[in-house]
């Protein structure tokens, strides 16, 4: 890091020490923003491999598991291609309880991997930042 500037007073300027104390802050955030996510993510692997036996059902409960995920800046990523993505539910013809899908975009298309019809493997990224061209709600 370099040296303080001098203020005009001719001591250590206080603008160098707010840039310091907010980089700390920064550091200390992205620490308990990743602890946070191994929490979640350790919670979530109780789920992996069950299944409620009715669509409406499992499309609640990925809708949950999806909104509380959002709520803290977070997606599932992609077993598949690795992608940040959303959980859902499909109905599939032959799977009653319907299927588990990771719901992304890749290259501007909508795409849904997966398909299982057990909770897969939850494993958490970051969210990311929304496009250009779209306004947020409000």
């Amino acid at each position: 890091m370099n040296a303080p500037n001098p203020s005009p007073a001719g001591g250590p300027d206080p603008g160098d020490r707010l840039w310091g104390q907010l980089a700390e802050l920064e550091r200390e955030l992205h620490r308990i923003r990743r602890e946070t996510r191994k929490r979640i993510e350790a919670r979530l692997s109780h789920f992996v491999g069950q299944s409620l036996p009715e669509l409406a059902a499992n499309r609640q409960l990925a809708a949950t598991i999806h909104a509380m995920l959002d709520g803290n800046g977070l997606r599932v990523r992609c077993g598949e291609c690795g992608h940040p993505a959303i959980l859902r539910v499909s109905p599939r013809p032959g799977a009653r309880a319907g299927v588990f899908v990771f719901d992304h975009t890749i290259g501007g298309k909508r795409t849904f991997h997966g398909g299982g019809s057990r909770i897969p493997e939850l494993r958490l990224v970051d969210k990311p930042p929304r496009r250009g061209g779209r306004r947020a709600a409000g």
